[in-house]
């Protein structure tokens, strides 16, 4: 899977508007805040989950209500396709927690 460009990037992040670019411009990132820690792992089981069935997993820390995510492609060194629709699922997954 090849990265994607800094164009592709750039409108990647335009629907992601709660992601961050890493310095280097080859990871995204973002913090997840739930109500406890069962809200917090329940969202993790879900991800858990997506990712094995896309294999694609990302790097991620738990502290009590809070889930920290890192989606790259480390055989791509950057970003890819991959990373943008894993971080799209985790903000829907989020978004349905909430409601």
């Amino acid at each position: 899977m090849l990265a994607l460009t800094r164009a592709d990037i750039t409108d990647a992040c335009t629907l992601l508007p709660h992601w961050q670019l890493d310095p280097e411009g080859k990871a995204l990132q973002r913090a997840f805040v739930f109500g406890d820690f069962m809200q917090a792992f329940a969202f993790m089981t879900h991800i858990a989950l997506a990712a094995e069935k896309h294999n694609h997993h990302p790097e991620w820390r738990n502290v009590y209500n809070r889930v920290h995510v890192t989606w790259t492609t480390h055989d791509a060194n950057g970003l890819t396709q991959r990373d943008i629709t894993m971080a799209q699922l985790c903000d829907q997954v989020y978004a349905a927690s909430r409601s």
